[in-house]
């Protein structure tokens, strides 16, 4: 048993496959006799106090604004890598999953954007189509194990990458409110000590971990939202210490499988419980999981594929060796695949709706688009690569 749970853990699929499963629990409980119970754990109070200075959130929040926080490290962390010496680290590597990333931003929320433009109460929700779950995508990638060509899965690696900047901007500029002065005061003084650990090329990372706190707990006071916190850390750690070893690369090995392991799952479970008993056909087709639901099952491929085509056929662009426009399409849909990312921007954009149906309705449209686009995607990559 404990040889078959290694082998499991070390598949590449694995996180995807527990993001999926994770979900599905979440859905059982959220609809069964254990409801209840489900709810309840979610809304447990939680504290820390230190002094006069405490945070006090329900369990959900502590997932979202706490572990998620770690996860956005890990991006931040990916996103300075790949930037340095990766996938982005050329313009010529850059430029084609660039705008292919932009056109998957751009599309989905005018989808969006014209199907609820009638409703007023629905318009923070523009940006919930354009994200991308990379640990899920990757996953059904991974299912298709050699077949799929080395550089089709760097593209979706940089493209994904690409499209989490473009969450981190959106979070950034819109999902930031009542902002307080002193903890923006905190905050900037923490950053500063970050880029001085960096700029003397400190490798403990314990020393960042611990301005890293700071910063997180004066983000989370100062009405930014705090996961921008983990984006700032994971930029900080330096590429090469003074010792000539990589602290970022430590760190990010350190850090992945506990994110694509526990923190994702964790994260699915907490928000993909959505109760069904109230929800009818009407509900299903109303402009909201509408919106959502196209946006990531037609918006994303559009964006995605058209951008990627528009860019090669206009000579900005090349196609990577080896990759097939069929392959970059079926890489387009499976990019609709949500999931975590887009629900926490829902979480975001709907805050003030936690208890209501816009709240149930936006995780249908995520959950609707996103699984549509995963078998679709799955298929139309199985179809268009060969067995190795």
């Amino acid at each position: 048993m404990l040889n078959l749970l290694q082998r499991f853990f070390k598949m590449e699929s694995a996180g995807g496959i527990l993001l999926l499963a994770f979900a599905v629990l979440a859905m059982i409980f959220a609809n069964s006799g254990l409801q209840s119970v489900y709810f309840d754990f979610l809304d447990i109070p939680v504290a820390i106090q230190f002094g006069t200075f405490s945070i006090n959130k329900t369990f959900i929040h502590w997932v979202n604004d706490g572990f998620m926080a770690v996860f956005f490290v890990l991006v931040g962390m990916e996103v300075k890598r790949e930037l340095l010496e990766g996938s982005l680290s050329s313009y010529q590597q850059a430029i084609f999953p660039a705008f292919a990333a932009i056109g998957g931003m751009v599309i989905p929320a005018l989808i969006y954007w014209f199907i609820t433009q009638q409703h007023s109460e629905l318009a923070n929700g523009w940006a919930i189509p354009m994200a991308t779950d990379i640990a899920f995508a990757l996953g059904i990638v991974a299912l298709l194990g050699k077949r799929v060509p080395l550089p089709l899965k760097v593209f979706l690696l940089a493209l994904a990458i690409i499209d989490d900047l473009g969450a981190i901007v959106v979070i950034a500029l819109f999902f930031s409110s009542d902002l307080s002065t002193q903890a923006l005061i905190f905050s900037a003084l923490a950053i500063v000590g970050l880029i001085v650990l960096n700029r003397l090329k400190i490798g403990h990372l314990c020393a960042y971990i611990l301005v890293g706190l700071v910063l997180w707990a004066s983000v989370l006071k100062s009405g930014v939202h705090a996961t921008l916190a983990g984006v700032i850390i994971g930029f900080c750690i330096p590429l090469k210490d003074k010792e000539g070893n990589s602290p970022l690369h430590t760190f990010e090995h350190i850090l992945a499988p506990w994110c694509s392991l526990f923190v994702l799952p964790l994260f699915a479970f907490a928000n993909a419980g959505v109760y069904l008993g109230n929800v009818d056909s009407a509900m299903i087709f109303s402009a909201l999981p509408l919106g959502i639901a196209l946006g990531l099952l037609v918006g994303k491929p559009v964006g995605v594929f058209g951008f990627s085509y528009l860019s090669v056929k206009l000579g900005i662009a090349k196609l990577p060796e080896g990759v097939t426009f069929k392959q970059i399409f079926a890489i387009a849909v499976l990019c609709g695949i949500g999931f975590t990312m887009s629900m926490f921007l829902a979480s975001l954009a709907f805050v003030g709706e936690a208890d209501s149906s816009v709240n149930t309705l936006s995780r249908l449209g995520i959950l609707l688009g996103s699984a549509l686009s995963a078998l679709l995607g799955y298929f139309l990559l199985r179809s268009s690569t060969k067995a190795a």
